[in-house]
């Protein structure tokens, strides 16, 4: 214990003398998970109304700078019969009066205070002060004594959670004579054991997940037999799951000399393809004497109204299917340029200030969820680099733990183009409103949805921020994904001046350069554009009013990094719009080897690059046809001529 010099030892007596509240206990740090931490408050009286008091939170690390992170008004707070109020993370048990998303509070070494204010007082970056202090705790998880916090607080100790090497488990707990012990947590309760004891209430369901149609039981069990009719009401209503989507009693009633009771809840069974949903089972008031042992307990809703796509998923790709919703004439002044003309001739088209928009990073949750959709299932999401579906209402929204979530990825990594998020990023204000943006916006590919994918949380940090090739997938990956990542990169290094594509790897702390540009042509060349990539292609154009032109001309790539660099780009030939949808070409991609069927027995087809120069023509007289060509792999465009009419079919050759 360090000697403080008299006057701050008299100001510390001076804040004791006018404390009504106290930090009780502390438990900061549940390592790997941390969401079972709390903070728990102490007044001198019951049922002590904390107006006019707020509590902060102070970081003491080196870019912490003794400042703080988080405010809380305590107003309209009030604390229990026995003077307690805790602040806890929802899976504590006892369920806190307030609930704080989880990882909100840091370890050490930082500090709590309590201050008469208000949380305005206290924006964030506030370094810590005296001025109008109650109480403050400074602690830590085996770290160094932060001396310049604890000066700036008045403190003269700062307390080790984790000193019997137990953090996990263990807590810091104040004494009666305002010293401080670590031992196991008592949330809830004075530390001591005194005071008036709660009957404890928690509830159960029989699975985490319900399809629509079953029927829910939900059983409610107090800790001891109830001595009077307890009357429990809960709600079940959680964002767009409400009283439409079930039916039920939301009272129950443990009766006197009992200490359980189950209510039935009939999910309904309705025809509306609104997705998979969340139900939160949430208590509403219980007596004075009644603590929550669990709450807020999400149950999922599985909608089986779920539908799936015509078109297949990158893993099983179909061509052809989903034809690009570009206007007319949208890549003619690409026609005759060559070089650095045609990468300006482009990048006139998808950066035009007077057309292109940008949305927020916020908005693009919603356009994934509608652009990264999984053909095989609505309510799902396809997931890049691990090539799986994943819900789509399961996208993680805190820190920490990412298992089993899915999040955003930039393909080109925030890191290395050197753009980050914004204020008005956090808000989603929809299609209609967006930011006016050009090609020198470069903070604007934050936000663009062509290099934006839904991924695996955990894939997403471990793909970091490395080159490609550096980077090739998780293990037993089908690279399904990769010649969509490499025209996501092309599109972006085009789109926003600053940023470029290199052969090589250069160091991953360079920004503005992404490796490798000889792998992602492989990637390209190998894993062409498919109807899931031309979907995603359209969708994002609804939103931002710009295409991936990669997407809808993939020959462009040669042209610009390539074999065709210096070549005279040239439009393919218009495909034709035609109801002939009954001709199929299969296996497509092929080696060359491939059949024809069509509804008619007569007909010719010829084959032509997307140069227009015309490689092969045949005559066909069975609805069935064997087709054999000699050629270099590529996309190639194949018109098929019948007596009904013709058609214009993509051909894929590998």
């Amino acid at each position: 214990m360090k000697v403080l010099p008299g006057f701050l030892l008299a100001l510390m007596l001076s804040v004791s003398v006018k404390a009504q509240i106290v930090i009780n206990e502390l438990d900061s740090d549940t390592p790997s998970t941390d969401t079972m931490e709390f903070i728990e408050l102490k007044s001198d009286t019951p049922e002590f109304t904390m107006d006019g008091f707020v509590l902060v939170l102070f970081n003491g690390s080196d870019s912490g700078m003794d400042a703080s992170y988080f405010a809380l008004d305590l107003d309209g707070l009030t604390t229990d019969i026995n003077g307690v109020f805790l602040i806890s993370n929802n899976d504590v048990s006892p369920v806190g009066d307030f609930l704080l998303f989880d990882n909100t509070i840091q370890n050490g070494a930082d500090a709590i205070a309590i201050y008469q204010g208000n949380a305005s007082d206290f924006p964030d970056g506030t370094v810590a002060t005296t001025v109008n202090l109650i109480d403050a705790l400074a602690y830590d998880t085996n770290d160094s004594d932060d001396e310049a916090l604890l000066a700036l607080l008045g403190l003269s100790e700062q307390i080790n959670e984790g000193i019997n090497g137990n953090q996990s488990t263990e807590s810091i707990q104040r004494n009666n004579d305002g010293t401080y012990v670590v031992t196991t947590p008592t949330p809830g309760a004075l530390n001591d054991g005194s005071g008036i004891p709660f009957n404890a209430i928690g509830y159960s369901v029989t699975n985490t997940s319900f399809n629509e149609g079953e029927l829910i039981e939900i059983t409610f069990t107090t800790q001891e037999v109830v001595t009077e009719d307890l009357v429990v009401e809960f709600t079940l209503d959680n964002d767009t799951f409400d009283s439409n989507d079930y039916t039920g009693d939301t009272t129950v009633t443990i009766l006197n000399g009992s200490n359980t009771m189950s209510t039935s809840i009939q999910l309904i069974d309705d025809t509306d393809d609104e997705g998979d949903e969340i139900m939160q089972i949430t208590f509403g008031d219980l007596p004075d004497d009644f603590n929550r042992l669990n709450d807020n307990l999400e149950v999922r809703i599985i909608d089986n109204d779920f539908t799936i796509s015509t078109w297949g998923t990158p893993l099983n790709p179909t061509f052809d299917q989903v034809e690009s919703t570009q206007p007319d004439g949208y890549y003619d002044t690409l026609e005759g340029q060559s070089n650095e003309a045609l990468v300006q001739a482009i990048q006139n088209i998808i950066a035009d200030p007077d057309i292109v928009r940008a949305q927020t990073y916020t908005d693009v949750i919603d356009i994934l969820k509608s652009a990264d959709q999984s053909p095989l299932n609505s309510n799902q999401v396809w997931l890049l680099y691990t090539e799986q579906q994943r819900p789509k209402i399961d996208f993680q929204t805190t820190g920490g733990s990412n298992v089993g979530l899915w999040n955003r990825e930039h393909t080109y990594p925030r890191s290395r183009g050197g753009y980050d998020d914004i204020a008005a990023d956090d808000i989603a204000d929809g299609i209609d409103i967006f930011f006016p943006t050009k090609a020198d916006s470069l903070r604007h590919a934050n936000s663009d949805a062509h290099a934006i994918r839904a991924t695996d949380g955990p894939e997403n940090s471990a793909r970091g921020n490395q080159d490609y090739g550096e980077y090739s997938g998780p293990d037993g990956n089908l690279g399904s994904w990769q010649g969509d990542v490499a025209r996501a990169i092309f599109f972006l290094t085009i789109r926003y001046n600053g940023l470029e594509v290199v052969s090589g790897n250069p160091e991953n702390s360079t920004v503005g350069a992404l490796g490798d540009l000889d792998i992602l042509l492989d990637w390209h060349r190998n894993d062409p554009p498919d109807d899931y990539e031309m979907n995603r292609n359209n969708i994002v154009y609804t939103w931002q009013f710009n295409r991936n032109p990669f997407i809808d001309l993939p020959d462009l790539v040669e042209f610009i990094w390539g074999d065709n660099i210096g070549d005279t780009w040239m439009n393919p030939l218009s495909v034709e719009s035609s109801s002939l949808q009954e001709i199929v070409v299969y296996p497509n991609p092929n080696n060359g080897q491939f059949i024809i069927t069509s509804p008619s027995e007569r007909g010719n087809l010829q084959i032509y690059t997307l140069l227009g120069q015309m490689i092969h023509q045949q005559e066909f007289n069975s609805t069935s046809q064997n087709i054999s060509i000699d050629t270099t792999k590529g996309v190639y465009l194949m018109q098929v001529n019948t007596t009904t009419g013709s058609i214009i079919k993509r051909l894929i050759i590998k």
